[in-house]
């Protein structure tokens, strides 16, 4: 009961804080998927293939809705996510999406995994005019309004993240020399024109190995130990999550003393730092957005708390050290408070005016982060904190 006060306590604050144009009362105005009683929404996830790890996001927003719809849905109807696992592979993306959009008839589509499952499908879902609406990549092809209006992500675009490593790199180690490392697709491509830019051009030069990586690699055991030959003393570790703890590995058997600056969706401690080793994780950097569920300061925070006892019962299987499992509920929680302030107007039209309008602090927002949008800012997190891995834990760095 006291799970229960606090989610309707929460959902409360969050629907006031979204625009206020919702029709709750008003004539009915319905897009595909739309019935009296329910609302289809698709959704393409890596359960399988090169990232499953990431696939934990899509079970708590699945795990979400059920315990929503359970509770008797958003204004009397039952949301039906419609989650598909597309293996990570942009062909099968197509191929499940257009069966999601064409056959099953969905309303929009959202929260779907990776830059190239994404990508494979924007054009398509844009000349449809299908939302799809907090991708879960920050390619900053998923903010340009005029290329892809129906189209938004939801956490700091890959430029703004590596723009913000470079500048946490020259606070710590102005002298540093440094190693990039990033994949050889849009999300790498865009992280490294960030941490270039973070640099500036008198700086650029601190950069001595620069190195790429394909997804489909089985290891990069000889970038890390090119970027040791280097001389650097400073690694900026743009990398998928297993490849992240491959680096984490290699570099310390091979005895690399570094800065190792790594992004947030490979700060996970159950999907790359335990299979690293703990030991050989110490003083791992990363920039993050959201609460870390093993910062222990958070431990008593009234949201996390019920977010705890949620996983308890909901996804029990769900690891409560990964800190994905508290972005996918962040997520989810979002999205419903757009469908519940869209009302009756449940119309491919107004959920993207809806999710281009909103403005209000979420509780699992790291302190003084804003989920913040509008038709020209198209990703709803911009910003991140430092936090340094020590023990068990990661725990903020105070600058």
């Amino acid at each position: 009961m006291q799970l229960l006060k606090r989610t309707l306590l929460a959902s409360a604050f969050i629907a006031l804080a979204l625009p206020a144009f919702a029709q709750q009362g008003g004539p009915k105005k319905y897009g595909p998927g739309v019935t009296d009683t329910e609302i289809k929404i698709g959704q393409t996830m890596s359960y399988s293939g090169a990232a499953a790890t990431y696939g934990t996001f899509g079970r708590v927003m699945v795990a979400y809705f059920k315990e929503l719809n359970d509770k008797g849905g958003i204004n009397g109807r039952k949301i039906n996510l419609m989650s598909v696992d597309d293996g990570f592979s942009p062909p099968k993306t197509v191929e499940m999406t257009r069966k999601l959009v064409e056959s099953d008839n969905v309303l929009f589509m959202c929260c779907s995994m990776g830059t190239g499952p994404n990508a494979s499908v924007q054009k398509y879902l844009n000349d449809r005019k299908v939302p799809q609406v907090f991708v879960l990549s920050g390619a900053t092809r998923f903010t340009d309004a005029k290329t892809a209006p129906w189209t938004m992500s939801f956490s700091p675009t890959y430029i703004d993240e590596g723009r913000e490593a470079a500048r946490y790199i020259l606070r710590t180690k102005p002298n540093a020399k440094i190693a990039l490392l990033y994949a050889n697709d849009d999300s790498g491509k865009d992280t490294a024109i960030g941490f270039k830019e973070g640099l500036g051009a008198d700086k650029v030069k601190m950069i001595v190995s620069e190195q790429t990586y394909e997804v489909t690699d089985a290891t990069i055991d000889s970038q890390i130990r090119q970027a040791k030959a280097s001389g650097a003393d400073a690694f900026f570790d743009s990398t998928a999550a297993k490849f992240t703890a491959q680096a984490i590995r290699i570099a310390h058997d091979i005895g690399w003393q570094r800065l190792h600056v790594t992004t947030n969706n490979s700060s996970s401690i159950a999907q790359v730092l335990q299979p690293a080793g703990f030991d050989k994780s110490q003083g791992l950097v990363a920039g993050k957005f959201i609460k870390e569920p093993t910062d222990k300061q958070w431990d008593n925070d009234p949201r996390m708390k019920a977010w705890r006892d949620w996983m308890t019962k909901n996804y029990p299987e769900g690891l409560k050290t990964d800190w994905w499992n508290v972005y996918g509920y962040m997520v989810a929680e979002t999205l419903a408070n757009v469908i519940r302030t869209a009302g009756n107007d449940l119309t491919r039209e107004n959920i993207m005016k809806i999710a281009l309008s909103m403005n209000y602090d979420s509780p699992y927002l790291l302190p003084g982060l804003k989920i913040q949008t509008s038709p020209t800012v198209r990703s709803a997190v911009n910003k991140l904190r430092y936090y340094r891995f020590q023990g068990d834990q990661w725990m903020m760095i105070k600058e």
